[in-house]
């Protein structure tokens, strides 16, 4: 079958993280990056790969005029398991229905024991978000500021608030099937195990892309941006900031100083 991108010079997929990638955490994009987002799209296919609802990717890469949708030739909002081709939404998963209700409710009941139990320097609200794909976990909770969201995150740099809390996770529900992701500034993600990044790959088998490049900052063990950064049908590349991922654009794709 012919390729639905035959007008792109370059037969390659290119992928992006969110928060530390091509936006500051939980901010906007800028621009700049939007420009040259745009100049690339000429040359090849892209994508955008967040961890977060289809809302927040959208919330963070919609531009005035222009929905997240229509600057990415694939969006993939909760790891892929929210998924749009060319602004047309595809087939999905639940998480719910994937754990069932009877495992979901000690879980819950758990973590939510374990914030009430924690003594870190603040907490403010949104401790649990339900996703259609995942559930979120933060021990601060996700209604903090973005001030507090950089002071808990150095804070749990020093401390190891999530990791630890992830320790716990791991060995309380050793049955359950479900994968504990470091992520973002202020949280973690739990999801069934292979619904990581690398699940957004299953919307894009059919295309015979030459290459698949994916750009993300949390590329570590243990990071959400991990096992697609080194599945052996990527070409990962492990970026500090929305700035060192326009840099590298512009030296792999755009040949621009």
């Amino acid at each position: 079958m012919p390729s639905t991108f035959a007008d792109r010079p370059l037969n390659k997929l290119i992928l992006f993280d969110v928060d530390g990638t091509l936006t500051p955490a939980r901010q906007t994009v800028s621009p700049e990056m939007v420009q040259l987002l745009r100049a690339l799209r000429k040359k090849a296919v892209i994508g955008v790969v967040g961890g977060s609802d289809f809302v927040k990717v959208a919330e963070q890469l919609s531009v005035p005029g222009s929905s997240v949708v229509n600057e990415f030739d694939y969006t993939f909002a909760e790891n892929g398991l929210t998924a749009y081709k060319l602004g047309k939404l595809l087939p999905s998963e639940s998480f719910i229905q994937f754990l069932g209700e009877e495992r979901y409710k000690p879980l819950a009941n758990f973590i939510l024991h374990y914030i009430a139990d924690l003594d870190i320097p603040i907490k403010r609200g949104t401790f649990i978000e339900f996703r259609n794909g995942m559930i979120n976990v933060s021990p601060i909770g996700r209604n903090a500021t973005v001030a507090e969201r950089n002071e808990f995150e150095a804070y749990d740099k020093q401390h190891g608030i999530r990791a630890e809390f992830v320790k716990v996770l791991r060995e309380k529900f050793p049955d359950y099937g479900l994968t504990f992701s470091i992520g973002g500034q202020i949280s973690f993600d739990v999801f069934p195990t292979g619904w990581d990044k690398t699940f957004c790959l299953r919307h894009v088998q059919d295309e015979t892309f030459d290459e698949i490049h994916f750009f993300g900052d949390k590329t570590y063990k243990g990071g959400n941006d991990y096992e697609l950064y080194s599945d052996p049908r990527t070409i990962g590349h492990s970026v500090s900031s929305p700035e060192d991922t326009m840099r590298l654009l512009n030296e792999l794709f755009l040949n621009e100083p």
